[in-house]
């Protein structure tokens, strides 16, 4: 089997897309194929970009050409679906990516209980997560509105280490105010938004009532988050064949 046919197969037993992080996970478990090369994660990422037989959904996220017609809405959306529905689905995927790369760095990771049905590329949101529930970290009233933030990764000690918020086209100074109302808490915070609205991101933060938090919270891009989930999944594939 040569090692674009492995990549192929891999995507094609996965209904036909996958993103880098799962092929990197999967396609060198595959007998039958070598990978002899020293940067095998480097050659699935050229094997993808090949126009003849792939093609890029989004940030981290590849398909089979052949299946362009059979992929289901959420995964492949095309433009005469409601802009809401569109939407949604991209906030969706950022919020799996997110879930998987805070379970590749074993963190304990949730998602507000009104999102836990939607579609993650193949699975609920709710089969990914490792929480169920939120812990109770704090007063009721602060552990109620942080239950509705993006994603929340916990550390060992049930404690919040890291919260996300996804902001595609929504308000982002409404983000930055939960972030101020958890702001006692030793957490990172961070705002996930397409690379555009870096500049407003920046000017909503340096409003006053945000100094608190000023240094305290995190942009990261579409492309950024898929590029980490893409590394760490390299990181945890290399770490589970030396078993550490």
């Amino acid at each position: 089997m040569k090692q674009y046919e492995a990549v192929i197969r891999v995507m094609e037993k996965n209904g036909g897309f996958a993103t880098l992080g799962y092929l990197n996970q999967n396609v060198l478990k595959l007998d039958g194929c070598e990978w002899k090369t020293k940067t095998p994660f480097a050659s699935i990422r050229r094997i993808v970009q090949d126009e003849r037989l792939f093609f890029k959904i989004r940030p981290g996220l590849w398909a089979l050409k052949h299946y362009k017609n059979k992929l289901p809405p959420e995964i492949f959306s095309v433009e005469d679906q409601p802009k809401a529905k569109q939407e949604e689905y991209s906030h969706t995927y950022y919020q799996g990516l997110l879930v998987e790369l805070g379970n590749f760095k074993k963190y304990k990771t949730f998602v507000p209980s009104q999102d836990k049905n939607k579609i993650y590329l193949n699975k609920k949101l709710s089969e990914i997560v490792s929480v169920p529930e939120s812990f109770r970290f704090g007063y009721e009233k602060i552990v109620k509105s942080a239950q509705t933030i993006d994603v929340i990764w916990f550390n060992e000690r049930n404690m919040p280490a890291s919260f996300f918020e996804i902001e595609h086209s929504t308000n982002i100074q409404n983000s930055l105010l939960k972030f101020v109302e958890l702001q006692d808490f030793y957490a990172r915070f961070c705002i996930v938004a397409d690379e555009v609205r870096i500049r407003e991101f920046q000017a909503k933060l340096s409003l006053q009532a945000f100094t608190p938090i000023g240094k305290r919270v995190g942009f990261w891009s579409y492309e950024d988050v898929a590029e980490l989930h893409t590394k760490t999944s390299e990181l945890v594939s290399i770490e589970s064949k030396l078993r550490l």
